[in-house]
């Protein structure tokens, strides 16, 4: 007597199985992505928004201390801040570099470089980018 072998008749994935599952799977993806990069640059954003704040109250510090704002930030604030200078973590570029901006500031002293742009004769400092000057 022949016995039949279980596994013999199983069902394989058609085709047009495989092509449904990975349109979903890619549908999804489509939708996912985005909101990842979006939670990426918010990210970022914050922590720029973190840096920006700890170098306003490093700056003051150092105003308290010797009765007038820093000529350069980096090597001027350097003791006043806990751990290396901080970056800007939004645009282009990451950068920690401080550019001269006039006084009062306005938008045309952004250079686009990334970094901090700062005045030494008020002790305004901003993100040198157009998109968040206003923080």
């Amino acid at each position: 007597m022949m016995r039949s072998n279980p596994n013999c008749f199983r069902r394989a994935f058609t085709l047009i199985e495989l092509v449904i599952v990975i349109i979903i799977i890619a549908i999804l993806a489509a939708v996912a992505v985005p909101k990842f990069i979006d939670r990426a640059d918010d990210a970022k954003l914050s922590a720029t928004k973190q840096s920006l704040s700890t170098l306003r109250s490093a700056i003051e510090l150092y105003r308290a201390d010797t009765g007038a704002y820093p000529a350069t930030l980096n090597t001027d604030i350097i003791t006043y801040l806990k751990g290396p200078f901080p970056t800007a973590r939004i645009g282009s570029s990451e950068s920690a570099g401080v550019v001269l901006g006039s006084d009062p500031m306005v938008v045309g002293d952004v250079t686009g470089a990334g970094g901090w742009l700062y005045n030494a004769t008020s002790g305004e400092i901003r993100i040198n980018n157009a998109a968040h000057f206003d923080f």
